[in-house]
């Protein structure tokens, strides 16, 4: 992974068709995303059940460019290597998930994958000082954690001109999660975001058969996001 602050759309494939997600990952890359964004969740941290490592091994081989893994579990520690295993380039940690988070990114930067810091929408940036030099990407949740098709927080904008300002010049993208749309994508982009994360905005009206709305809402999100972006 070269860095970039260029825009990059990463569609959640929590809102892809789960019985076909070899495939759809192959679709959303044809169709122009950048990353591809797995959304996993433990039932504890959040209230819903996605995905382990073996999902991630399995659609490993149908992704070209970067798995972005994005642990909405605790503890997150003892799975880290899993993951990793699994041929994740980017796990992302949340910064409520337990009270260790700077061994954490520790040992997910020891584990060869780059270290991502999310955090919810209640949580403050003041801790985040602190580890900027342990992670390559903060994780805004726009949402609450758990679901996909929520509606955009917009109070986090602020949030990410905050973050942004404290990052300066350091390598460290900022990710948006949640509720991106059109709409959306324009004000956080604004204020500093680089990763945008879109599910449903992504995959509504298109399917593995039919990818083309896919290409057509990725180029959609992108243009206004780098019209923003500047």
């Amino acid at each position: 992974m070269t860095f970039s602050r260029a825009i990059k759309i990463a569609p959640s494939i929590l809102s892809a068709d789960f019985a076909n997600f070899g495939a759809e990952c192959e679709a959303i890359e044809a169709q122009g995303c950048d990353w591809v964004h797995v959304d996993v969740m433990d039932g504890h941290f959040v209230p819903n059940i996605t995905f382990g490592p073996s999902t991630c091994a399995a659609i490993r081989k149908h992704i070209k460019g970067v798995m972005d893994v994005h642990l909405m579990i605790a503890p997150v520690d003892p799975y880290i290597e899993a993951f990793a295993s699994a041929g994740a380039d980017v796990i992302t940690a949340h910064l409520e998930a337990g009270p260790h988070i700077h061994r954490t990114l520790q040992a997910i930067r020891a584990s060869g994958a780059k270290a991502g810091l999310a955090l919810n929408p209640g949580t403050g940036i003041e801790s985040v000082a602190h580890l900027l030099d342990m992670v390559d990407l903060i994780c805004v949740m726009t949402v609450n954690p758990g679901f996909g098709g929520q509606k955009f927080i917009h109070s986090q904008v602020d949030k990410v001109r905050s973050l942004r300002a404290m990052i300066g010049d350091r390598p460290i993208h900022i990710e948006i999660d949640g509720g991106v749309t059109v709409e959306t994508a324009p004000l956080v982009a604004a204020a500093g975001a680089d990763v945008l994360v879109a599910g449903s905005a992504v995959f509504k009206g298109g399917s593995v058969g039919n990818p083309a709305p896919y290409g057509e809402n990725i180029r959609a999100i992108r243009a206004v996001a780098e019209a923003a972006h500047g």
